[in-house]
């Protein structure tokens, strides 16, 4: 499939692009950003997939998180695809910030308006690693997966519902229960129908509580004052819970006096504080640099 540059910056001896596309799953054209760390130079890199969060597009992790230079210094392939289709002319989907564009929650629609375009969980499961796989020297082997609130929700669903593919997956303040929120009913109403049975395939409490795949690395930072932790959007201590019961290891970290968006520190003091992780663990490196690109700032 043809991709389109859409631009090229010179970062941190790497690169940071922009991509388009026409997507076989949305059936419209989308974007993605890609940071080339130098290494691709000389052979694969690990991949590492960020998924951002409501009304986001390929742009907010790539301006906002700061994260390039850690990518650049180990090596690593960064890739952050838009949020969901855009320009599809459906009614409806520019009515309201959390439902429609910009709001795609990571699932792959069935109602009879939005099933045709709005597929995001095949697009960032299938679609996109074919195509960053088949035009960029990334390892398949080494692929991770991260993001931010619904971001969060689609990195933990597309881990837990593909076992073995991602060697870890990081979330910050990711919304865990979408069946139980306000966010999840009315995405997934709108998107899968009134039947709540067919919800519990995209929510991460009730995956992980079947998931039976290999040891997953899972790593959670929630700030304490998080507004929509208090509203009951998020429900991160069911997540806990599902995982306990099942024995699944799941680091969970509340930062305290944090809000959804925050910035706690510099990416570069957290990185230099973990250098000594050698490359070859990737689990470790992985879950140092997804540690350190989640804590900073990101809006919904």
């Amino acid at each position: 499939m043809a991709l389109t540059e859409v631009s090229s910056n010179k970062c941190f001896e790497g690169f940071q692009k922009v991509f388009e596309h026409d997507s076989n799953e949305l059936k419209c054209k989308m974007r993605f950003a890609i940071y080339l760390p130098p290494k691709v130079e000389v052979g694969k890199c690990p991949v590492l997939y960020w998924l951002s969060g409501l009304t986001c597009t390929e742009q907010n992790f790539i301006t906002k998180a700061g994260f390039q230079q850690a990518a650049s210094e180990h090596g690593i392939i960064v890739v952050a695809p838009d949020t969901s289709p855009r320009g599809c002319n459906i009614e409806g989907e520019d009515d309201s910030w959390d439902f429609g564009t910009g709001a795609g929650f990571y699932v792959d629609a069935t109602e009879e308006n939005w099933r045709i375009n709005y597929r995001m969980y095949s697009y960032v499961t299938e679609e996109l690693p074919r195509l960053i796989n088949a035009n960029f020297p990334a390892d398949s082997e080494r692929a991770s997966i991260f993001g931010h609130s619904m971001g969060g929700h689609g990195a933990l669903i597309c881990a837990l519902r593909n076992p073995g593919k991602y060697k870890s997956v990081s979330a910050f303040a990711p919304i865990c229960n979408p069946v139980q929120c306000p966010w999840g009913k009315k995405a997934f109403s709108g998107y899968l129908g009134p039947d709540q049975t067919k919800w519990e395939a995209y929510d991460a409490t009730c995956l992980v509580k079947k998931y039976s795949g290999p040891q997953l690395d899972i790593l959670i930072d929630q700030g304490k004052d998080d507004q929509f932790l208090a509203a009951g959007q998020l429900l991160p201590d069911n997540f806990i819970a599902a995982c306990t019961e099942k024995k699944i290891s799941v680091v969970f970290r509340l930062q305290e006096g944090y809000d959804h968006s925050y910035y706690q520190t510099t990416l570069l003091q957290l990185v230099q504080r973990r250098k000594s992780l050698l490359f070859s663990d990737f689990k470790k490196v992985m879950i140092t640099v997804t540690t350190s690109l989640l804590r900073l700032l990101m809006i919904i």
